[in-house]
């Protein structure tokens, strides 16, 4: 694991930015653990000192002032296992292991130390025996501190690891949220622009400017919009009503809208110009494609907890069909766009809708701001 920390921060620079991302939270992970071993490790000296036939509360004072320097120890020991924690698993089993061993003379030697002034004038004699017992308790005592703080040590990378993939994830969903937002102005503008240079060959100059001046506001509305921020149903109907009137500069003849959004999930929230890919094709492969009037629906209903969306239009029966030629790019993109930001928790479905009718929809999970 650690080597992956390595590859993922190589530089010194990196090295010191994972130091800050959690070294106070470490630090006061690392009292809470002190907190809790070293009173455990005492409760453990004194059940040993009553199994020997010892009275435990003579040894209370003594006791506290042993294993509070101990902890001072471990404290300086875990400094040294934080700064090493770029070794390998190996590594740091051996860097436990003479921690413990170099620790457990002076473990002894405050124990001994300690005695000696409690008892003082009185002497206390030296006994190997027991310099022996207290190096091998003090020696396990700083094995099993470097070991749990070793443990705790990889569990703070693991989460700041995750912490990092997950932001990592998340940029690379906005990045591809607003790749295939940004893919819908530039279509939408070639086909608007190619209208309007119609309308002037045509010589409807008059058209044309006020197709023009719909244009300009339907962009400036369009680009504000944040490409990772969803809006209400109301305003994305809003957006479509404004595109529409653009569109209506050349089919104002033959072109009919109809918008059936009930009042209960006007304020529900859609992905911004998530319908727009879909309406343009309505009015492209439908009005355009159509000699006679056409309609266009837009329809939304509210079924338990699921928000359905739906774009209709006209169509000859003979042109009804599956897949039209030239709608799959916007087809595409808006069902790439809701897997993105639903995660397979959203649908979308295009086809027949019955005869001399198309149908796009789709389903969203309802959510409200």
């Amino acid at each position: 694991m650690t080597g992956v920390v390595e590859r993922e921060l190589p530089t010194a620079d990196a090295s010191r930015e994972l130091d800050r991302s959690f070294r106070r939270p470490l630090l006061i992970a690392t009292l809470r653990l002190s907190a809790i071993f070293w009173p455990a490790m005492l409760v453990l000296d004194l059940l040993l000192a009553v199994l020997v036939g010892v009275e435990p509360f003579h040894l209370v004072g003594y006791k506290l002032i042993l294993y509070g320097l101990s902890a001072v120890i471990t404290f300086g020991m875990s400094v040294l296992l934080f700064r090493a924690r770029g070794m390998s698993f190996l590594q740091k089993a051996v860097a436990c292991t003479l921690l413990a061993v170099g620790g457990a003379p002076l473990f002894a030697v405050i124990d001994y130390a300690i005695g000696v002034i409690c008892l003082y004038p009185k002497p206390l004699a030296y006994d190997p025996l027991n310099f022996g017992y207290a190096m091998i308790y003090g020696g396990a005592a700083f094995l099993g501190w470097s070991c749990l703080f070793v443990a705790m040590l990889y569990s703070f990378e693991v989460v700041d690891r995750e912490r990092r993939l997950a932001a990592v994830r998340e940029e690379a969903l906005a990045a591809q949220m607003r790749a295939l937002r940004y893919q819908v102005n530039p279509h939408f503008l070639f086909n608007t622009l190619n209208s309007i240079g119609g309308l002037i060959e045509e010589g409807a100059g008059g058209r044309a400017e006020r197709m023009l001046l719909s244009l300009s506001t339907f962009l400036r509305a369009t680009l504000a919009l944040d490409p990772m921020q969803d809006v209400s149903l109301s305003q994305e109907m809003a957006l479509q009503t404004e595109y529409l009137d653009v569109e209506r500069e050349r089919f104002s003849d033959r072109m009919s809208v109809k918008i059936d959004v009930p009042e209960e999930v006007r304020e529900a929230l859609v992905p911004s110009l998530i319908l727009q890919p879909l309406v343009e094709n309505a009015v492209k492969h439908g009005v355009g494609a159509t000699v006679g009037p056409v309609e266009i629906l837009l329809q939304a209903r509210r079924i338990g907890e699921r928000l359905h969306l739906s774009i209709e239009n006209d169509m000859p029966v003979e042109g009804a069909q599956v897949a039209r030629p030239g709608a799959g790019i916007g087809q595409r993109n808006v069902a790439e766009r809701i897997d993105a930001r639903f995660q397979g928790a959203a649908r979308f479905d295009a086809g027949r809708g019955g005869p001399g009718r198309y149908r796009a929809s789709l389903e969203l999970p309802l959510r409200f701001a």
